[in-house]
């Protein structure tokens, strides 16, 4: 237990850097249920006392995570996940260090989104496999006015894989090398389709690593941002008529024991092992579900409704753009590489809980041994609703509130929450919808204010 909560043998080492690297200040940090980062700031002398005796705060007031009877717990730092903030050096040099939560009776906080991922992985291994991510993270650079409001107005006028020159660029390469130096590995980065849209891939590596780093990358990408008057934003959706910003994930199942991908087979079509089938055929079959934790705003769906080479549809294949699920193409000396991608994601979602969800769905279909459908690589936006229902391919939900729908009527992904974050999860996106359905828009104003 004490290795797992990164208690007492990693101190001394994170000690001992603390000094090398003349840090003042620990940032302890961890996410709420809509994963936004919290953090309380201790002086570094005091982190021996935190690992010993935890660091108590109010949960009451945190997003989701707790009620007033149950406001009492604390967080316990995971040191494995020691890092210097670049931008906080100097006098008030910073560390930062990712939390459990606990209850008062000692316990993991159930309403924890990283003990929730926790519960997932280890229900993995308990079958003898490793889940491994890597997140593809697209987001818009706005400028901001004189005014200071951020103004959806993008930065440049490039468009996907473009070579430019401008201090869009530049930025990019300044939050690259910021990643960097918190040991966060970038594999690429490059311009997206629209106007104004960048992205960044991560390595593929254990989940939870994964999630942290993603978490990490976001609010990373808005302090580079800001140190230049600009503005990163995650939002899916920000500009009609144009491309949306998703977050693709690509997953791996490893054997806990030899590392061997278990998604592999050389000798199927689509280089993908009955595990691997299975996996996906699970991810299919709970899909609906899953989108209300993998694109949790109400915006999400006006990205997943645009056509903009957002799935719409719960489909495999291997190119085709529009498909739910992608099994990439690999060369032949990569037969043994073999991933699954999901593109419906999007980067304003709470990454623990989106990896503890699919890894859940995808656990369902193994268990059940869940038969996969046929790939479609046909173009699935030219199917009319007879031929997607000849071929039994399904729709994603169209709002956050059909998508909340599915969510409470699927025990599967109920059970990969748990019920202290379903609940939570639910009365908050209630809220969000509730107040979007409130809104007068701007386009209800043109299109009735003078015509009736």
């Amino acid at each position: 237990m004490d290795t797992l909560w990164g208690r007492s043998e990693l101190l001394d080492e994170v000690q001992r850097r603390i000094e090398a690297d003349g840090v003042r200040f620990i940032n302890l940090q961890f996410t709420d249920i809509v994963g936004l980062v919290k953090s309380v700031t201790i002086p570094a002398e005091q982190l021996p006392e935190v690992v010993e005796r935890g660091h108590w705060f109010d949960g009451s007031a945190i997003e989701g995570f707790a009620r007033v009877a149950e406001a009492d717990m604390y967080l316990v730092p995971d040191l494995s996940t020691y890092a210097v903030i670049p931008w906080m050096r100097g006098e008030t040099a910073t560390a930062r260090l990712i939390c459990w939560v606990f209850t008062p009776a000692g316990e993991p906080f159930p309403g924890d989104p990283r003990y929730v991922l926790l519960r997932a992985v280890k229900a993995a291994r308990e079958l003898g496999f490793e889940y491994r991510t890597a997140p593809e993270v697209e987001f818009f650079l706005f400028r901001r006015e004189d005014s200071g409001q951020v103004a959806p107005l993008p930065h440049d006028q490039a468009s996907y894989f473009d070579f430019t020159t401008d201090l869009a660029i530049q930025v990019r390469h300044e939050m690259v090398r910021t990643l960097q130096k918190m040991d966060i590995p970038v594999e690429a980065s490059h311009h997206e389709l629209a106007a104004g849209q960048h992205e960044l891939d991560l390595a593929m590596t254990q989940a939870i690593t994964s999630a942290d780093q993603t978490v990490t990358l976001r609010y990373v990408l808005k302090a580079v941002a800001q140190a230049h008057n600009l503005h990163v934003t995650f939002m899916p959706k920000p500009i009609q008529g144009t491309y949306g910003s998703g977050m693709h994930i690509h997953q791996g199942l490893f054997d806990v024991e030899t590392g061997r991908n278990l998604f592999a087979d050389p000798t199927d079509e689509y280089g993908l092992s009955e595990v691997g089938r299975y996996f996906v055929a699970g991810q299919l079959y709970h899909a609906r579900a899953i989108t209300a934790v993998t694109s949790p705003l109400v915006n999400s769906y006006k990205r997943l409704a645009s056509g903009f080479e957002a799935p719409a549809h719960i489909s495999w294949a291997r190119i085709n753009s529009a498909a739910l699920i992608r099994v990439p193409r690999l060369a032949a000396d990569q037969a043994g590489r073999t991933r699954v991608e999901i593109r419906s994601p999007d980067p304003a979602c709470n990454p623990y809980l989106a990896f503890a969800v699919l890894l859940w769905a995808g656990l369902d279909g193994i268990r059940r041994k869940l038969p996969l459908p046929e790939p479609v690589e046909e173009n699935l936006y030219q199917m009319d609703v007879t031929e997607l229902k000849r071929r039994n391919i399904g729709l994603l939900p169209m709002s956050l509130a059909e998508a909340l729908d599915a969510l409470e009527q699927d025990p599967v992904i109920i059970e990969a929450l748990g019920a202290p974050v379903f609940e939570r999860f639910v009365e908050a996106k209630r809220l969000e919808w509730a107040g979007y359905r409130d809104q007068v828009t701007p386009w209800e104003l043109t299109r009735y204010l003078e015509a009736y």
